[in-house]
């Protein structure tokens, strides 16, 4: 079994007349060490798809399960102890907490899963220094660029040891050298360190570091793409097959 599966996973927001389906049907599989970008029109059920994949809402219809474990049947207590240990999520803006330096942010999901202080804060350190902020342990957010923030938020993902990561518009709020930065990381994360990582992005330069992209329409998958690591060929590559699909 592929370590995430969706199965004709599908999401009505509303009923009757007014009902909306964002996400219609969508069977996805994503192996361990796979680096995945969704893309599509606005509205086509990117977020919707990752949302349902993180545990984040419940599906109207369809099946979740992350390695082995179905998310339809967890009560909620569960399924925010899975979220905890199995996944792992970035997003556009980094959520750190301000008054925080890089190591108790990057700490906080151990301490939430009543890991010690002391324990936290060593493997928080450990994955800061491996996303290249070994110098960076004690710097607040406002003392960090939002590169180097955006790596505390992947150091904070990645510190529970998930078997995902989630990434929506992870480059979204950055200059393209950060931007790259990122992607290249995110890449890292999945070839490197043996993780999946599911990335929503409308970028196309971003994209191309995938290995697989995954183009949605209207709720459904409509192509997908496979890449061979040339990014800046793959790039026009996307580009061409958003402006086939309509974006």
């Amino acid at each position: 079994m592929s370590l995430i599966q969706t199965s004709n996973l599908t999401k009505v927001y509303g009923s009757g007349e007014t009902a909306v389906t964002a996400l219609d049907h969508v069977n996805l599989k994503v192996e361990a060490g796979e680096f995945i970008a969704v893309m599509g029109p606005s509205g086509c059920g990117k977020s919707t798809l990752l949302h349902l994949i993180g545990g984040l809402d419940r599906p109207s219809e369809g099946q979740v399960t992350i390695d082995g474990q179905a998310l339809d049947h967890l009560e909620d207590t569960a399924l925010s102890e899975l979220r905890r240990r199995k996944i792992g999520f970035v997003f556009q803006f980094f959520n750190l907490i301000p008054v925080l330096n890089a190591t108790e942010n990057a700490a906080l999901p151990l301490l939430l899963d009543g890991i010690s202080q002391a324990k936290s804060n060593t493997r928080a350190a450990e994955w800061l220094g491996k996303v290249g902020l070994g110098d960076r342990h004690q710097h607040r957010p406002d003392q960090l660029s939002g590169g180097q923030q955006q790596r505390v938020a992947i150091a904070r993902a990645l510190v529970a040891e998930p078997v995902l990561i989630l990434a929506d518009e992870p480059t979204g709020n950055l200059d393209t050298r950060s931007s790259d930065e990122i992607a290249g990381l995110l890449r890292k994360v999945a070839e490197e360190w043996g993780r999946a990582v599911v990335m929503v992005t409308h970028d196309p330069r971003i994209a191309a570091y995938a290995s697989r992209i995954v183009f949605l329409k209207d709720g459904k998958i409509v192509d997908e793409a496979i890449l061979d690591g040339k990014n800046g060929k793959n790039a026009e590559l996307v580009s061409g097959k958003i402006k086939q699909i309509g974006d």
